[in-house]
Formats: structure tokens, C-alpha cells, sequence
């Protein structure tokens, strides 16, 4: 009986009230935060860590506000990347895009919007200043030519196609305009083992739902803008 007394004159009627009313909070709190990873990977590509295309777009048109001339949209595509899958599976073509956006993550830094549009095509949309821009993506390339180490200890020669376009270039601060540039830039410099930066004659080139006529994908859909 002591104890009891002893229990209820360390918790009185205030404190169990308050303990009650927590209980439903804490059930949203947890609730709240299972929603919060469930939104968060709706925006992530789940192989490769990257944002999705809809994340993506809204933190590069952020960037592209903010660092006005002094941004630059980059546009990567994987070289022979079906030769990889066909030959050496998709395990290890899963590997290669892993490895590739890592290398896009490491080299763009933290502040950047790095997203993988589909497939083995990827976006970068970062501060790049006009006295860096040709040193950077020259890292790029060299870092994307590096071979990619497997989980069975072989190692795939593996090779990226890259295309910059900046508003100073182009003369557009839309994003969808300077992603159409720097797609036509790639396209120019395919297998070439360099970076091209985007000119206005490649801003004028055609493009299919916003992506460059002729590319993968844009045959029979849509038509030329």
C-alpha cells in the first residue's frame, strides 16, 4: 500500500495527463516520420542514389536562379552501355551506373542538383565559373574513363559522352533549353573522349519532348520544336 502511495505521489493527475496526451503525439511523430522515408524515396532512383527527374528539376531551376551565368547544366551519357549489359550482364551494367553516379556526386559537391534522367543518362546542374568551366570538365571525362571494379574482382573499361551548356552560351536561363543544348553538345563530342560546351547553334538544333531529334527514344513520339 505504501508503495502504491509512494508511486501516486510521484505521479500525480498532472503528469498522468500530460503522459496521456504525449501517447497520440508520439504515435504521429512515428507516423510522421515513416511518411517523411516513404516521400523521401519516391525522389531518389534507388539504384543509384541520385534524385528523380521531378526532385532534380525543381533543385536545378533553384541553382540555375541563383547562380544565374556562373551555372552550367551538364549532361552525361554511359558509352556502349548496352554492350556492357549484354556481355557482361545486368549486374554489372548495374555496377557501371552505381559507379557513375558516385563519380557524378563526387565530383559536382554537395551543393549541386545531380539526377539520373533514365537509363544511363544523367543531369548535373552546379556552379561552374567561367575561369574553371574547361579544367572541371576535363576532371570529369578523366574521372568517368576510369574502369569500374565489379563485385566478382573483374574490372570493365567503361567511357562517358559529356555535354555542358551555360545562359551565358546559350543565352536561355531555362532549364529545359540549356538541357536541350548540352544533349546536342554531347551528341557532337559522342566517343570523342572530351566535354563540348554548348554554343547557341546547338540551342537551335531540334528537339522532340525535349530531348535532341534523332536521340534514342524520340523517333515517333511528339514532333520536332
Amino acid at each position: 500500500m505504501d508503495s502504491v502511495l509512494h508511486t501516486r505521489g510521484r505521479f500525480g493527475p498532472r503528469t498522468l495527463l500530460i503522459t496521456a496526451a504525449a501517447l497520440p503525439l508520439t504515435g504521429w511523430t512515428v507516423h510522421a516520420l515513416a511518411l517523411h522515408r516513404k516521400l523521401a524515396a519516391t525522389r531518389k532512383d534507388p539504384l543509384t542514389g541520385l534524385m528523380r527527374r521531378d526532385a532534380y528539376t525543381v533543385r536545378a531551376c533553384r541553382l540555375l536562379a541563383r547562380h544565374g551565368d556562373a551555372a552550367a547544366v551538364v549532361m552525361v551519357d554511359a558509352d556502349q552501355f548496352k554492350e556492357i549489359n549484354d556481355r557482361l550482364g545486368h549486374a554489372a551494367g548495374d555496377t557501371v551506373l552505381a559507379s557513375i553516379a558516385a563519380r557524378l556526386t563526387a565530383w559536382a559537391g554537395p551543393r549541386a542538383a545531380v539526377g539520373r534522367l533514365g537509363g544511363d543518362e544523367f543531369a548535373v546542374v552546379l556552379e561552374l565559373p567561367t575561369a574553371r568551366r574547361a579544367l572541371r570538365l576535363g576532371q570529369l571525362v578523366r574521372m568517368l574513363h576510369t574502369p569500374v571494379a565489379l563485385g566478382d574482382g573483374r574490372t570493365v573499361d567503361v567511357a562517358a559522352s559529356v555535354g555542358a551548356a551555360t545562359p551565358d552560351a546559350v543565352g536561355s536561363y531555362d532549364l529545359s533549353a540549356l538541357q536541350r543544348a548540352a544533349d546536342a553538345a554531347l551528341y557532337d563530342g559522342k566517343h570523342s573522349g572530351r566535354a563540348v560546351l554548348a554554343t547557341t547553334a546547338h540551342a537551335a538544333v531540334p528537339s522532340v519532348n525535349g530531348r535532341r531529334a534523332g536521340r534514342m527514344g524520340t523517333a515517333v513520339w511528339g514532333r520536332a520544336a
